[in-house]
């Protein structure tokens, strides 16, 4: 072991995982450290919670919901950089069924209470989530809105990659609602990244997973990586899991042959992408490179400081109904730490975490890749403290 990561600390990583899979609480997980020069990646547990389940693989395939979103936020910045988006540009002449928009006159409004947006929609505000719509982190039916984005199959809380309609229906289905505040006016989560991933669509002149694979994954080597696992690799798709807050019972969400053994209709730019540890790292080490991996720039170093460094004002960041960023804030496609309290992560540490079970972020500070990938999703206390554990352990295994 190098001087960048200790032997006990990294034990202790290991432990955070190995404790959870003894007790029967996680049936498996993936984690990958990088720092200096040094890799560790280390699988433990089994692909599924049945019986003679396969072992974990450093290539079994995750679904990594929400690490979705810095991914299509690079996309995004590759067109930015060749002068076919500008981050201050509206987005109506690309996307008709936004412009013109109204505006609910709160929340709890009936879907014709509105008045009129204060201005369009920019492609910062996809990108910073401060578009004015966004999922209502309430009870479903609280709010008429909610009942609203259910009816028209707009894709909110865990991804179900079969129900979303095509992009161009799914955009029509989302112009015919108002927004839940005016543009430029608060963070509200998710939604901003899969009306993002229409943008660039229309934009490229293709469609969102083959701009993907073309632009980012082939180039960086991120040869497990899609919207859709194949029939040949189903064998290294992890079972995904959502626990039973009452009862602690591992239920099944998702099956290997379920949802993602099919290509979906919509490719969710918010959340719909499976991938392995091999193929987050190559894009973790991309980012933390300031744009370039083995010998590929996929982005400016200028562009990647630009999306992690926060763009939120105080009064966007602080929303009741969308309380997502504890503290953090947000750049282009993905959360900033700009408060030092905490033990886990320096100022300026970036990356995001997906509600599937996985977890990524880069420090540059520490010069540190962290990722963390698992099929139980975090929707109970004891599952959302695996995530806070790991990072805690990661960071005391730094040794310098």
């Amino acid at each position: 072991m190098g001087d960048a990561l200790s032997a006990k600390g990294l034990d202790r990583v290991r432990a955070v995982i190995g404790e959870r899979v003894e007790r029967g609480t996680l049936p498996g997980a993936v984690y990958a450290l990088a720092r200096r020069g040094e890799q560790h990646v280390e699988a433990l547990g089994s692909q599924a919670a049945d019986p003679g389940a396969g072992p974990m693989r450093n290539d079994t395939i995750f679904r990594i919901s929400s690490i979705t979103k810095p991914i299509v936020a690079v996309a995004a910045m590759i067109l930015v950089e060749e002068g076919r988006l500008r981050l201050d540009d509206p987005v109506d002449g690309l996307l008709p069924e936004l412009a013109d928009r109204r505006v609910l006159t709160s929340l709890d409004a009936s879907l014709d209470d509105t008045v009129p947006a204060g201005r369009p929609i920019t492609v910062r505000d996809l990108l910073t989530f401060c578009m004015g719509f966004g999922i209502v982190l309430e009870a479903p039916g609280t709010y008429p809105i909610q009942q609203a984005m259910e009816d028209l199959r707009l894709a909110q809380g865990m991804p179900r990659p079969q129900v979303p309609p095509a992009p161009d229906e799914w955009m029509r289905n989302f112009g015919s609602l108002p927004l839940m505040r005016q543009p430029g006016e608060v963070f509200l989560y998710s939604t901003g990244a899969d009306v993002l991933g229409v943008l660039i669509a229309r934009v490229s002149g293709q469609d969102l997973d083959r701009f993907l694979q073309e632009r980012i994954f082939d180039p960086l080597g991120m040869v497990d990586t899609g919207f859709s696992v194949p029939t040949e690799k189903l064998a290294r798709f992890a079972t995904s899991y959502l626990p039973d807050a009452a009862t602690g019972a591992l239920d099944v969400y998702d099956p290997p042959d379920g949802q993602w053994s099919r290509p979906p209709a919509f490719p969710s730019g918010a959340g719909g992408l499976a991938s392995t540890i091999g193929d987050v790292l190559a894009f973790a080490q991309m980012m933390l490179n300031l744009g370039r991996f083995d010998g590929e720039r996929i982005l400016s170093s200028t562009t990647v400081q630009t999306m992690t460094t926060n763009q939120l004002t105080p009064e966007q960041r602080d929303d009741p109904h969308n309380p997502i960023l504890d503290g953090r804030g947000w750049g282009l496609g993905m959360s900033v730490i700009i408060i030092p309290d905490t033990i886990d992560g320096s100022v300026g540490a970036y990356g995001w975490d997906g509600g599937m079970g996985t977890s990524w972020r880069n420090d540059p500070a520490e010069d540190l890749v962290g990722i963390l990938l698992s099929q139980l999703a975090w929707s109970t206390p004891d599952a959302i403290r695996l995530p806070r554990d790991f990072w805690t352990s990661v960071y005391a295994a730094l040794d310098d």
